[in-house]
């Protein structure tokens, strides 16, 4: 099946989610492929890789309605390199980082923080019982703007698994929009990439990243 078959087998699978944004993941595409895929009409794209981040922004940066994010781990020698060129970081979670950015970026960043609801020791982000602390140190950095949650699942066929930790992501994610943070809004839930994005789409994602979807 091809990509535009794929868009269109996305398109009624999101038809009762109309709030939800597709992010694509451009990992397994060439910068052709991404061209491909913005015709069909995608607007956001993102790498958890600088490298790649950077092969497709120049790439495609003629195409000034692309919103560009990025989902990996986000290393402070490499802030500089990609700061001017983000729409959206998905993965905060460290304060070093946030401090690399706010002292390089001229606007404001869209930024989800990312949480390990897993708990496994191997993952990036912030414990489950650190986030709110974590997202009140932000007031510190006035160029990020909190927009919202992000998390990987467990890597698991068990959809109960899946569907406790996106649940508590949503619960997590209205816990903080209640504190009524100017520079936190917290209104989003970027959760479920192509192996659960079903589940997580159920449970309140407002936005799903997906890449081997497409080549499946």
């Amino acid at each position: 099946m091809g990509l535009k078959e794929k868009t269109l087998e996305l398109t009624e699978i999101l038809k009762d989610y109309p709030n939800c944004k597709v992010v694509i993941a451009t990992k397994l595409f060439t910068p052709e492929q991404v061209e491909e895929l913005y015709n069909l009409g995608y607007r956001d794209f993102g790498e958890n890789r600088v490298e790649m981040f950077l092969e497709k922004y120049h790439h495609l940066e003629h195409y000034k309605d692309i919103k560009w994010h990025f989902f990996g781990n986000l290393q402070t020698r490499k802030v500089r390199e990609i700061a001017s060129h983000l729409d959206c970081l998905h993965s905060l979670d460290s304060e070093t980082t946030a401090y690399e950015l706010d002292k390089r970026l001229n606007k404001e960043l869209d930024c989800y923080v990312q949480v390990n609801i897993s708990e496994e020791k191997n993952k990036c982000g912030v414990p489950y019982l650190q986030v709110k602390n974590f997202i009140c140190r932000m007031a510190n950095y006035p160029k990020i703007r909190i927009i919202g949650l992000m998390c990987i699942g467990t890597m698991t066929p068990n959809e109960d698994i899946l569907e406790d930790e996106f649940s508590r992501m949503k619960e997590l994610q209205e816990e903080i929009q209640d504190l009524g943070l100017a520079y936190a809004p917290c209104t989003e839930l970027s959760m479920g990439m192509s192996n659960d994005f079903k589940i997580a789409l159920k449970e309140g994602a407002t936005c799903i990243r997906l890449g081997r979807y497409f080549l499946r």
